[in-house]
């Protein structure tokens, strides 16, 4: 009689617990996946979600034992903000007679399109060591190797990071296309995985051509779906 009610307990437990995570996953709006939303965010320096906000905040105590004091360059971006990056390098590179194909080549190398950044998500980050002399320009690969004033901390997280859940998102691997190499783009992959889950159902191409972004005519549908392959999933397999 015991053996029968404690089955029943631990099986009415594995089913309240899948069907929380499967409620996760799918309670996600649509307008948070694009940074359109209204979501909650904790920290006084960063923008995060809960759960990742604790987690970097265990992970930058240990690093501060190392004398390294992880500090942000970028954490949740908007919709609004992303536009407001993309008109901006559009406008720089079209004054220097880029063609609109050429133009939007030259910004995906590193930006991406608003409404498909993964800072929307309030789970990913862009880190730099706030203990390091600064250079002039904060995000360059150069700076995390080598004599780079960031080697030390790119280091660290490489021995580290994955304990606290976050994981390089667009690595160094010569095989891998879409964004360049970013070692300083982290994500919280407990989080990450399931906004990235969620966003695979969108319909990309719909939200793209509907806001009308400075040279938008060239998103066509081949271009749409090479982006989604090569900027959006082809990142560190860890994450899919």
């Amino acid at each position: 009689m015991t053996f029968s009610f404690l089955n029943l307990f631990f099986s009415f437990l594995f089913f309240s617990v899948l069907n929380t995570s499967c409620y996760a996953q799918t309670s996600i709006a649509n307008e948070e996946l694009i940074g359109k939303g209204q979501p909650v965010f904790f920290g006084k320096d960063h923008k995060l979600r809960k759960e990742a906000h604790e987690a970097f905040l265990k992970m930058k105590t240990e690093a501060q034992k190392e004398g390294i004091k992880i500090g942000f360059v970028s954490s949740y971006r908007s919709f609004k903000h992303q536009k407001r990056i993309w008109e901006r390098k559009f406008n720089r590179y079209k004054a220097l007679g880029l063609s609109n194909k050429e133009n939007i080549k030259k910004i995906i190398e590193y930006s991406t399109i608003p409404g498909t950044s993964r800072h929307h998500w309030g789970t990913d980050i862009d880190i730099i060591d706030l203990n390091a002399k600064q250079p002039n320009n904060l995000l360059q690969p150069k700076n995390y190797h080598g004599n780079g004033p960031f080697c030390k901390l790119k280091n660290w997280m490489d021995d580290n990071a994955n304990r606290f859940g976050f994981y390089l998102v667009y690595t160094n691997n010569g095989n891998r296309k879409g964004f360049k190499y970013e070692p300083w783009h982290y994500s919280y992959k407990p989080l990450s995985s399931l906004y990235l889950k969620k966003y695979k159902t969108l319909n990309l191409t719909k939200i793209i051509q509907k806001e009308q972004l400075s040279g938008w005519e060239s998103f066509s549908n081949t271009f749409i779906k090479n982006y989604l392959a090569y900027h959006i999933l082809d990142i560190n397999p860890e994450l899919l």
